[in-house]
């Protein structure tokens, strides 16, 4: 990032603070690959000389963008650490996460950037947000440290392993940041009941006492391959690889056609257009969600047997060779033709998980919960699993549901005790 400019006036400060505001709002709608500095400035109402004082390259902006998010959650993590246990940290984490929110949502504050294509960044200029998100996911991790009760981890269910603190780190974070997407369906005057909602079902899992984690067997039809060297198939696995890696601006059809060594010509051969290829895998990830769904309401058992079975079976997939499933965080910078259709039926599978939790609390088999919350925050798991490997070494298709889907589903803190059958 370049050197910081001389004369820092508060008139320097309020016109750099309104391009960073207008940058992130650009950067969550299209993505970070999918703006131009033009466009912030068109934003602004500014020329594109004006913006470029500020930040030469987009890569600058964005890196400032991202820093600026990331000091946002250190002050919480900062504030959370004084209280006297990880479960109390956790609480008061989140209760200073959705201020936050209803900060931004009545205006007070603007928002912030999403984390969602950082890894897709590339430069100098993004070294420094990158190496501050890995600092702040270690600080998550210390937060979570040790039992709620006693403060040492022997006798709990979660793994206590470097890898599962890590898998426990990364699924506490990931649910903070994906907060934001689902919080908005509440008033503001309601994020503190939001809040402390979330946290009980961190802390406290959603089983009812006595019951333990237990995922039956769920087979998982895998789509069909339509033959060929190179396959329909083929170009669905390679675009979804590329979309979660890169985010939609960040996956070209010559990236994907590099990908599978074939030319743009075979692309074009197996599919219409870069968007139709896109649609195709969320209909992929949707077709897969309602496999699970099916073959875990199809088996024996309540309410809660069926939520372990079908969280451990889509957890399976994702390190299967017919895996992953594609970041629904892909939604966010695709075309408004295509994006309404995709986040209506990505809200109808969402309520098709709430009604499985429903169904779980009416027979006993889990704790009376906000089931909705309870949803988000399960699809939120699953679709954070796709990058479980990257920060928990040794993450595989046997022990990605034990290393990351357990520990939501019994609580974050749950003693081998709270756990037992």
């Amino acid at each position: 990032m370049d050197a910081p400019l001389p004369a820092q006036t508060a008139r320097y400060e309020r016109k750099r603070e309104a391009i960073l505001d207008a940058a992130a709002a650009l950067f969550n709608l299209h993505g970070l690959a999918g703006i131009t500095l033009a466009d912030v400035a068109q934003s602004v109402g500014l020329i594109m000389t004006s913006v470029t004082y500020y930040y030469r390259r987009k890569e600058d902006l964005a890196a400032a963008c991202l820093m600026r998010s990331i000091a946002t959650l250190d002050a919480m993590l900062d504030k959370a650490a004084a209280e006297p246990s990880p479960a109390a940290r956790l609480t008061r984490l989140l209760e200073l996460h959705f201020a936050h929110r209803a900060d931004i949502a009545e205006g007070r504050v603007a928002g912030d950037v999403n984390f969602w294509d950082m890894r897709a960044l590339s430069g100098p200029a993004t070294e420094p947000p990158k190496a501050a998100f890995v600092q702040l996911f270690r600080r998550v991790r210390t937060l979570l440290r040790d039992g709620p009760q006693d403060g040492g981890t022997a006798g709990h269910s979660f793994d206590p392993s470097r890898a599962g603190q890590n898998a426990r780190a990364h699924l506490v974070l990931t649910a903070v940041i994906h907060s934001k997407a689902w919080v908005m369906r509440y008033e503001a005057a309601d994020y503190p009941r939001a809040a402390a909602r979330m946290a009980d079902i961190l802390i406290h899992g959603l089983a009812s006492p006595g019951r333990a984690w237990s995922p039956g067997a769920v087979r998982l039809t895998p789509p069909r391959s339509d033959g060929g060297e190179v396959s329909r198939s083929s170009f669905l696995r390679a675009a979804t690889e590329l979309l979660n890696e890169n985010g939609y601006h960040g996956t070209s059809v010559d990236r994907i056609s590099a990908r599978l060594n074939v030319t743009k010509g075979s692309f074009y051969h197996h599919n219409d257009t870069k968007d139709d290829l896109v649609a195709a895998c969320f209909e992929q990830t949707f077709t897969v969600i309602r496999r699970a769904h099916a073959a875990g309401m199809a088996g024996q058992g309540d309410g809660w047997s069926r939520l372990c079975s079908i969280t451990a079976a889509l957890l399976g997939h994702q390190f299967s060779p017919d895996g992953p499933l594609l970041r629904l965080s892909a939604l966010s910078a695709t075309t408004d033709n295509l994006r309404l259709g995709l986040i209506a039926t990505n809200a109808r599978l969402s309520e098709k998980m709430a009604g499985l939790i429903s169904d779980g609390i009416a027979d006993g088999s889990m704790r009376p919960v906000d089931a909705a919350i309870a949803a988000d925050l399960v699809t939120g798991m699953v679709n954070a699993s796709v990058e479980l490997a990257y920060w928990s070494a040794g993450t595989t298709m046997q022990n990605a549901a034990e290393r990351f889907a357990k520990p939501l589903l019994v609580g974050v803190f749950a003693t081998a005790g709270d756990a037992a059958g």
